[in-house]
């Protein structure tokens, strides 16, 4: 009888690990997606003669020490007006709250910047182990898709990785090739995120996260996906790309 009962405590102790480390289910999914979305804001310009005074660019997300967004390079490239600011906007209940930004380090190679507010810091998104990423895991990302036509709402679509695929290949004829393929040619092929996921123009620079775990494994890249803005909206394809977390890592140390 002794035996007996020393087997069952044995099995009770191991069900009470089991249960401490399994993986978080699918119920758990809106606490994630409820902590993302403190991380998560809208890149645009701020001009005080304008109406609107925002103007939409794309999606970003906090990093680091709470005072930095990732976002990508081409969500800020075009040129500013006189008196016109670069920042990024906090939605909020019936209003948006702005902080001025500044450049603070860029990747033209991998299309990625930081941006630097001063102030109070905001909820900064863990980065995750991108290299450990593998086909068909589960992902999701939350952004602003199609900007301020949908109002500035965060608004989250998940997939899986769909494969870890080269970029910089070469071009079908020599007039298909622009400076930045040039410069990834040059560069070398890197990999990337091919997605399952349906994603619009405004989701640039949204955090591609481990839907379990709730880490960022990567940077949506609205600039891979083929066709106009018009077609992406009409016709989403579903499929996606996204810049592996770790490029991001790099610009992050001093």
């Amino acid at each position: 009888m002794a035996g007996l009962a020393q087997r069952r405590r044995v099995l009770a102790g191991l069900g009470a690990l089991a249960t401490t480390w399994a993986m978080p289910t699918w119920a758990d999914f809106p606490d994630v997606v409820a902590q993302i979305k403190n991380g998560v804001v809208a890149v645009g310009t701020f001009l005080p003669s304008r109406n609107p005074q925002f103007k939409f660019r794309g999606t970003g997300f906090v990093v680091g020490n709470g005072n930095l967004v990732a976002t990508n390079i081409h969500v800020v490239s075009d040129a500013l007006e006189e008196n016109e600011t670069l920042t990024v906007a906090l939605p909020g209940t019936g209003r948006v709250i702005g902080r001025a930004v500044v450049r603070q380090a860029s990747d033209a190679d991998h299309d990625l910047v930081l941006l630097r507010f001063d102030g109070p810091p905001l909820p900064a998104l863990r980065l995750g182990d991108s290299g450990a990423v593998r086909d068909g895991q589960e992902v999701a990302i939350t952004g602003f898709p199609l900007g301020a036509s949908l109002g500035l709402v965060p608004v989250t679509h998940r997939g899986i990785v769909s494969a870890v695929t080269p970029v910089g290949m070469p071009a079908p004829s020599a007039s298909q090739l622009d400076a930045r393929t040039v410069r990834r040619l040059a560069m070398g092929a890197y990999n990337v995120f091919q997605l399952d996921l349906v994603s619009y123009p405004g989701n640039s620079g949204s955090p591609l996260f481990d839907t379990h775990s709730g880490e960022v494994v990567g940077i949506l890249n609205m600039v891979f996906v083929k066709g106009t803005k018009e077609s992406a909206v009409a016709m989403p394809t579903g499929i996606s790309y996204a810049i592996p977390a770790h490029y991001l890592k790099a610009l992050l140390v001093p």
